[in-house]
Parts: structure tokens; sequence; C-alpha cells
């Protein structure tokens, strides 16, 4: 009965299937839950809020924090819960943008390096120490102050700036794919290279790159959100959270100003950060 009961097993479900089957880490729960509440308020801000996130009430300028305005409100008397989370769509949508030219220039120079090898390894490969050796955040400033001061810019420029940390990872993975045995025995059956790229090459490498998408997305909130400290996103009114701990760092008296917008960040980049590691231990 039990050897019957064995057979039964299902040994073929992925690791990652089977563990979140058997139960997630509370942590994990917890960091998805603060992403679902940061895609939501980007998605439908007004449901979560009935303050204008632009028009404020000068009579209720710099109050604290309180049941009224969970975050305070501004020097304009503007609430400060509505303007992060109406800020929301712009933080994630930019850093979106940023992963996806990140992920896809970038997994395609190392896809073409790692399976060609040769010349074409040789070249591109000198592309990519060129962008790893420049700071990545020295590169997205000199981006964006060639396109201009704009929150798109930024994610632009983010995104250009980790082509090359995607093209690094992609070429690895693409080397160990190639030199396995399933992709030799491809050959033998008559399999041409486009057939071996596509059918068991990029299948088996694309698994750590999305973690490091995942990781890459907290990263591009943060360096869009430094970029709008400094000015180069888009001017007020504008709600960016970069742009609203720089608005909030000229008021000493009112901390809140600062602290709930970089909170906000902290715990987005803090959440993807989790759960980024969690898909990469369950791979």
């Amino acid at each position: 009965m039990t050897a019957n009961l064995a057979l039964l097993r299902p040994t073929g479900i992925p690791r990652a299937v089977r563990r979140a089957a058997t139960g997630v880490p509370p942590t994990v729960l917890l960091a998805a839950l603060v992403l679902v509440g940061v895609l939501l308020w980007s998605v439908a801000p007004g449901v979560f809020t009935s303050f204008d996130p632009v028009t404020g009430n000068t009579a209720e300028k710099l109050l604290a924090p309180s049941a009224a305005h969970w975050f305070g409100t501004d020097y304009l008397g503007r609430d400060l819960f509505a303007r992060v989370v109406y800020g929301t769509a712009s933080s994630v949508t930019s850093a979106l943008v940023a992963v996806l030219i990140g992920l896809v220039l970038g997994s395609a120079i190392g896809l073409a390096s790692g399976f060609l090898r040769g010349w074409v390894d040789t070249v591109l490969g000198r592309v990519v120490d060129v962008l790893l050796a420049i700071p990545g955040f020295l590169l997205a400033v000199v981006i964006v102050s060639s396109l201009g001061f704009q929150t798109i810019n930024a994610a632009i420029a983010t995104g250009v700036s980790a082509i090359a940390v995607f093209a690094r990872l992609m070429r690895a993975e693409t080397l160990r794919a190639r030199g396995s045995v399933f992709v030799e025995a491809s050959y033998l059956q008559g399999g041409n290279r486009l057939h071996a790229l596509l059918r068991h090459v990029l299948p088996n490498a694309y698994r750590s790159v999305v973690a490091l998408a995942v990781l890459q997305f907290g990263t591009s909130i943060l360096v869009i959100a430094s970029l709008a400290f400094l000015g180069y996103g888009d001017p007020p009114p504008a709600s960016d959270w970069g742009l609203l701990v720089a608005s909030g760092k000229a008021y000493a008296t009112a901390p809140w100003l600062v602290y709930a917008p970089a909170l906000v960040i902290v715990a987005t980049v803090l959440s993807v950060n989790r759960i980024s590691n969690w898909m990469r231990k369950a791979k």
C-alpha cells in the first residue's frame, strides 16, 4: 500500500510550487501584501483617499498626522497621504519601464553573447564591460540630463543603466544551459541552432533573470526616487515619491513630510527584495 502511494506522489511538480503548497514564509506574505497595496494605489488611488492631491486648504497647512490626515498635511494644506497615493502610479510605472528596458535589451545581449560566442561574444562583452565600468547612478544622471528632466526620461535612464546587469546574468545562464546534455541531444536529433535556443536554452536560462527583474524593480524605484529628489523628475505639483521627500526637507518643524514618503519607499523596496530572495531560493 505504501509503495502504491509513493507512485502517486507528484514528483514532477516544480520545487517552487511544492514549497508554495506547503506554506509561504510569513515575511513573504507580508511583503506580498505591501506590494499588492502599492499596486492598488497605482491603479485606483481614488478608492483609498477622497482628498485632492493638488489642491489643499491653507488653513490646515503643516498639520501633524492624525485620524483625519493619516500622513499629515504639507505647506499648502494638501493631504500628504493623498499625494503619496496619487504619486504611486508614476513611481511604479516608471520603475516597470526601467525594468522592461533593462530586461529586454540586457537579456537579448546576454543571450546572443552566450549562445553565439566567437566575435559576437567579444564585441558584446566589451560593450557590457564599458557599461559596468560606469557607476549606474552616474550613468542615469548623464542620460536624463541629455534627455530632459522628466520622470519617463529618468525611467529610461535607469533602464539603460541596468542593461549590463541583465546581460551579464543572462550570458552566464546561457553558457550553463548551452553546455547541457539535452542541448547536445537536440543537435543529434536534427534540431538546428534556433530550435535549440528557443526550445532548450532560453527556457532554462530565464529563471534567474526573472528573479533579478523582481529585484531590479525595487532598485529602479529607489534610483528613480533619488533622481526625483535631485530634481531630475517631473516638477511640482507632481507627487513622485522622491519629489515629496525633497519638498519636505525644507520644513524641519514638520518631519512627517520626509518620514511618510520615505517609509513608503523603504517598505516597498524591502518587500520587493524579500520576494526576489524567496524566488531565487525556491526556483
